[in-house]
């Protein structure tokens, strides 16, 4: 049992790369989303301490006592319109969902975007992420007919974009 005040959330570092990476990838094939146009191949997810070492962008870490339990990011994807940012890689371990663990980190990454001179954030997601995307709904997200930007992850049906 994981309990709350023990969570710490934290910027990635380099020793999270192959756990952030497994969970990541875990959650994907729990979703039968382990497929291409997803972060699932992306040959980023297995180095996301030197990806989110871009200007305007950061990771957050989600740990109880060693383990990674999840993270969130934000990051400035190519051919976005000016101010506006994408949340990605939000994932949570099965055991951590439901703690107030995702509210903790998707609010660490809208304070930090804003930070960054953000003020719009895109996402993009699947509908089988039921609870996520009631989450990004309850936190403003509206959704869009179409993709933004270029993330690669051309897997990808729910679009969604919300004002900071």
């Amino acid at each position: 049992m994981i309990a709350f005040m023990e969570i710490q959330i934290r910027k990635i570092n380099e020793g999270d790369n192959a756990a952030i990476a497994a969970l990541i990838r875990k959650v994907l094939t729990e979703f039968k989303r382990n497929q291409d146009g997803t972060v699932f191949t992306d040959p980023t997810t297995d180095d996301l301490f030197s990806l989110f070492n871009t200007k305007n962008s950061i990771y957050w870490i989600a740990e109880a006592q060693g383990e990674i339990l999840g993270g969130c990011g934000i990051y400035p994807t190519e051919g976005l319109p000016e101010g506006c940012a994408e949340l990605v890689k939000f994932y949570l371990s099965p055991e951590s969902r439901g703690k107030g663990i995702g509210k903790k980190l998707l609010e660490q990454s809208f304070e930090s975007a804003k930070t960054m001179g953000f003020n719009q954030l895109y996402l993009e997601s699947f509908p089988e992420f039921l609870t996520a995307i009631a989450l990004y709904e309850k936190y403003g997200f509206k959704y869009r007919s179409e993709a933004l930007g270029n993330s690669g992850h051309f897997a990808c049906n729910v679009w969604m974009v919300k004002d900071l």
